[in-house]
C-alpha cells in the first residue's frame, strides 16, 4: 500500500521560509499531478500548488510567487519551497495526487507561521 509521509514543517516568523518534503513509498510521483493542499482550522483543505509529470506547475492567488512546487521522480519526492511566510500560511500540509486515485491521505505535516 502506497503511504504519502510529509515533513518539514515548524514554527516559523512572518517572512521565514520552510520547505516541505513529502516521500512516497510506490512510483505514484510518475503516474499522477502532485499537489500540495493545505487545511487551516475551521476551512476546507485546499489545493495550493501542483505539478505535472512534466513539470508544468500552477499555483493558487494566495501563494503565487512565494511558493514554488518540484518532484525528483527518481527520489519519489515532492517538495514544496514556501518564502515570505504569513500568518494565513498556517495550516496542515499534505501532499496528494490531483487526479482521482486510491490512496489515503498522509498525516500532514503542521506549518505555523507567528511572531
Amino acid at each position: 500500500q502506497v503511504q504519502l509521509v510529509e515533513s518539514g514543517g515548524g514554527l516559523v516568523q512572518p517572512g521565514g521560509s520552510l520547505r516541505l518534503s513529502c516521500a512516497a513509498s510506490g512510483n505514484i510521483f510518475r503516474i499522477y499531478t502532485m499537489g500540495w493542499y493545505r487545511q487551516a482550522p475551521g476551512k476546507e483543505r485546499e489545493l495550493v500548488a501542483s505539478i505535472t509529470k512534466r513539470n508544468s506547475t500552477n499555483y493558487a492567488g494566495s501563494v503565487q510567487g512565494r511558493f514554488a512546487i518540484s518532484r525528483d521522480n527518481a527520489k519519489n519526492a515532492v517538495y514544496l519551497q514556501m518564502n515570505s511566510l504569513k500568518p494565513e500560511d498556517t495550516a496542515v500540509y499534505y501532499c496528494h495526487p490531483v487526479e482521482t486515485n486510491p490512496y489515503s491521505w498522509g498525516q500532514g505535516t503542521q506549518v505555523t507561521v507567528s511572531s
